[in-house]
């Protein structure tokens, strides 16, 4: 017998199947015929594999953190987390971003740079890896961990979370229990996990009260400001608008604030408003914004912990963690006190009843 041991790429070819597929086998996923596993498996035994995280790496003392986009201060808050676990670690961070606001994943280049830098993991923060790459790395030996993952990571794939769908549903039970009926979501990217699971949580506390969801009162964002204060502009036109808004990101949120008061409306007077994250800008909001805390940095630092784990060859108490979400009330949210007076031209309005 051969004492070299094969890489996945000769496996594959030997196996006539793809590399990603001989991951899925190498990491015992359910996912593959049961002739193709036995035939995969035959050639990981005549050609010597050996899964590539029980290979001894030398440790260089650096992960790679992989944003979808670094201009945000979710993006900072996730940042400070990391570096802070990090830190206490002796590794250091190298930073990099998904580029295109509609990629999540990172490119070719990404993955040769990280291979030659020799990294000893990868934090994938709102991002995730194709097939091929997840492979590829399974292949270098470079244990991966996502962090608020962007969909339903792979078998195996560590990942650490907030509760959203929780959090969704605190959002919009308080503005119910405030009195208000007609209240508007504004959720992130609808191929994004924690956008659809708030949006899911806002629907199940409206149907839990019975109350309603008009045509029109569901808007898509991306958790920026501009889409705030877009969607509620689209939401202020609509022929009755909501009183309240659970708007699914604080950034987006502050959007919300600026069209409110180009239309000379109040919040809370005339619009209530929910934000999800509790950013530092929420607290300095005027008013001071309601919102769902994300415990962002524990998320970071929990998977940091947890890619440092793996790196030092351990096992992981289980691969899918959620921290749990909280209500922060503020001065944004009050009760329906009466009907938004709202004109339909950008920039004019005026205050309703006091």
């Amino acid at each position: 017998m051969n004492d070299r041991r094969a890489t996945m790429a000769e496996v594959a070819a030997a196996a006539g199947v793809s590399v990603p597929t001989v991951s899925k086998v190498v990491n015992g996923r359910p996912d593959v015929s049961p002739a193709t596993r036995r035939r995969v498996e035959e050639v990981l035994r005549v050609r010597n594999y050996s899964p590539p995280r029980a290979r001894t790496r030398d440790r260089v003392g650096l992960i790679d953190l992989v944003f979808i986009d670094l201009g945000s201060p979710w993006a900072m808050e996730i940042l400070a987390g990391v570096e802070e676990v990090a830190h206490r670690a002796d590794t250091g961070v190298v930073v990099s971003a998904v580029h295109g606001r509609k990629r999540t994943r990172p490119d070719r280049r990404w993955l040769e740079q990280l291979a030659a830098r020799r990294s000893d993991g990868v934090l994938l923060v709102l991002s995730e890896l194709s097939a091929a790459q997840q492979a590829q790395l399974d292949e270098l030996g470079i244990p991966v961990v996502i962090v608020d993952p962007a969909g339903a990571p792979a078998p195996g794939v560590p990942s650490v979370g907030a509760t959203n769908w929780a959090g969704g549903v605190a959002a919009t039970e308080h503005l119910i229990s405030l009195g208000h009926k007609r209240i508007a979501v504004i959720g992130g990217p609808t191929d994004v996990l924690c956008s659809r699971a708030r949006v899911d949580g806002y629907r199940a506390a409206m149907n839990a009260a019975g109350l309603k969801i008009p045509a029109g009162y569901v808007r898509t964002g991306d958790f920026l400001s501009p889409t705030g204060y877009r969607e509620t502009e689209v939401l202020l036109s609509q022929a009755k608008p909501p009183t309240a808004i659970f708007v699914c990101a604080d950034q987006m949120a502050l959007g919300a604030y600026e069209a409110l008061y180009e239309r000379g409306l109040r919040v809370p007077d005339d619009m209530s408003i929910v934000g999800f994250d509790d950013l530092e800008e929420a607290r300095w909001g005027i008013p001071p914004l309601t919102t769902v805390r994300q415990p962002l940095l524990e998320m970071a630092g929990m998977g940091t912990r947890m890619l440092l784990t793996l790196i030092n060859g351990e096992e992981l108490d289980t691969l899918r963690v959620e921290l749990s979400t909280s209500l922060v009330v503020r001065s944004s949210t009050s009760g329906v006190t009466a009907e938004p007076a709202v004109i339909s031209l950008p920039g004019v309005g005026s205050a309703a009843g006091s």
